[in-house]
């Protein structure tokens, strides 16, 4: 069956619409796709984003659905890929235009960490980790970073 025609503005929105697909082996494991993409994300057009805004974007909402799957005795953190750098808790996040991402945080022991990546070498490795004995609640970065897109799409 071929798929219907679609108009030029229907071709061209879906050209910049973001999209996701997962599958995972449990049914009933949430995925990724299970969220409502915040209109934050969805306003501006890809296309007129720099590759560190779409970066940013698309990991925040990672962020956010790992975390909802969380407990209260953990916090997400990420594991760093290819070398022995270890674990950062991600206390942060931030983009600078047009190819870089950080993440603040700390290390298991407690010290500051910062990592600077290009957009083109981005690896996240989403962990688990014990929340800080000394906190009352986990805190959620995902949560946080969502929000402060919606707040910064509203004063636009």
């Amino acid at each position: 069956m071929s798929e219907p025609i679609k108009t030029a503005a229907e071709a061209a929105e879906a050209e910049v619409l973001p999209r996701i697909y997962e599958v995972h082996c449990d049914p009933d494991q949430r995925s990724a796709c299970d969220q409502e993409v915040p209109e934050a994300v969805t306003a501006k057009p890809t296309d007129q984003k720099s590759p560190a805004q779409w970066a940013y974007e698309r990991v925040v909402l990672y962020l956010k659905n790992f975390e909802e799957q969380l407990d209260n005795d953990h916090e997400i953190a990420m594991g760093f890929t290819g070398g022995d750098a270890g674990v950062l808790r991600i206390e942060g996040m931030g983009y600078f235009d047009p190819d870089i991402v950080t993440f603040y945080g700390s290390d298991p022991a407690g010290g500051r960490t910062q990592l600077v990546q290009h957009v083109s070498q981005l690896n996240v490795m989403l962990r688990a980790l014990p929340k800080q004995v000394s906190a009352a609640a986990p805190r959620r970065i995902g949560f946080r970073l969502v929000e402060d897109m919606e707040k910064a799409q509203q004063k636009s």
